[in-house]
């Protein structure tokens, strides 16, 4: 059973009969739950105020008929696949993840409220206090494709302005600007607490018949089975880096300003405001990974901590529907990076190596000046 936690990683709770707990010891202990606790040899005591575990406790009972592991010093994994799904299509991840792809598709379909007006659900398992950029661009997409329901979604550009908190209401105003017989122009304002966090333009459009036709190519890279699994805590979703280029270790050796990723996600719903959805909604994931790449001694490791760090702008503009639960080759090349800015030229390729969509994004990477307003790494800036 998993279960969500306001401003906490999730937990997850065993049945205690599905438990082997030969080579535990069993013991009343002084954790926050009553009932029995468990350790093992050579378990390191621990004094966290913050935990519910204590002393050397790294199982413990939480409900009638359930246990929870200590998941800092038990690894408890996630074997992550389609229940029909070959080998090479499962993947381990390590508990605690963040959801599911369902969970991620519950947040980006907003609900309309009113005229022109949607509100983006909290998400209570959310541990990260900062709403990604891209997260916001992704929901503004469905709110207008929501507003103007005949037509698909040709581009957008977003300025970020402002962090959200996930575990609080978004809301979402929209505005046409223009509705015409072929193309529709949609304003969308992103607040939370009546205060701005995005701004941008969307743009709806209805398919014409090809008069000219050409797309960049494919790069020529390692295909999804060929590359490294990376685990982004989302089940449901399987990412794998070409050539295992994505680190965010400081120490880690330099490359070119590029970073290749395999995505593909399992349970999209049909709807297409939806896959569009969810191919913006990576589109501000490692755009300043590959920006950091050529640097040695600096990495996303550093980000929050003593960088400062943040997606400032996405534009993004859609060539095809796309299918995410196929195969997408997202190309991230990072064009400049100097005076705190970097800047990425950024493809989708999908099926036959077809161009599915290109976005570009605009992100500051800077220095501290003196330690962070806040100690927290999962909300500075």
């Amino acid at each position: 059973m998993r279960v969500a936690q306001a401003w906490r990683e999730a937990a997850l709770w065993f049945p205690v009969g599905d438990v082997d707990l030969a080579g535990f010891t069993a013991h009343e202990h002084a954790c926050p739950h009553a009932g029995r606790g468990w350790s093992v040899a050579g378990a390191e005591p621990v004094d966290d105020s913050d935990s519910d575990f204590a002393g050397d406790c790294v199982l413990h009972d939480v409900a009638e008929g359930y246990v929870e592991f200590d998941h800092r010093r038990v690894r408890v994994e996630l074997i992550d696949g389609a229940p029909d799904a070959e080998p090479r299509d499962i993947t381990v991840r390590r508990f605690p993840d963040w959801g599911d792809v369902g969970d991620l598709v519950d947040v980006l379909d907003v609900e309309p409220v009113g005229e022109g007006r949607y509100a983006g659900r909290p998400y209570t398992g959310a541990v990260a206090r900062i709403v990604e950029g891209s997260q916001l661009l992704a929901q503004s997409l469905v709110a207008a494709c929501r507003e103007v329901p005949s037509r698909r979604v040709t581009s957008a550009h977003f300025v970020f302005t402002r962090g959200a908190d996930p575990n609080q209401p978004i809301d979402f105003t929209v505005e046409a600007h223009t509705n015409g017989r072929t193309m529709s122009t949609l304003g969308v304002r992103v607040t939370q607490a009546e205060r701005l966090c995005a701004v941008g333009t969307v743009l709806l459009g209805t398919i014409a018949p090809d008069v000219i036709r050409h797309a960049a190519a494919a790069p020529d890279v390692a295909g999804p089975y060929d590359s490294e699994p990376y685990d982004m805590r989302v089940t449901g979703r399987d990412l794998r880096i070409v050539d295992g280029a994505y680190t965010g270790d400081p120490q880690a050796p330099v490359g070119p300003p590029v970073l290749d990723a395999w995505l593909r996600y399992r349970g999209v719903p049909d709807r297409p405001e939806l896959r569009a959805a969810i191919v913006a909604h990576f589109t501000g994931h490692l755009s300043i990974a590959a920006a950091l790449r050529p640097h040695a001694g600096i990495g996303e490791h550093d980000a929050h901590r003593t960088l400062s760090t943040a997606i400032n702008a996405i534009h993004v503009s859609f060539h095809a529907d796309p299918q995410p639960h196929e195969w997408l080759l997202y190309r991230h090349l990072s064009t400049f990076a100097g005076d705190g800015m970097t800047h990425a030229e950024c493809r989708v390729f999908g099926p036959a190596e077809a161009l599915v969509a290109s976005f570009s994004v605009e992100a500051m990477v800077r220095r501290f000046d003196g330690k962070p307003a806040s100690t927290d790494d999962r909300s500075v800036l």
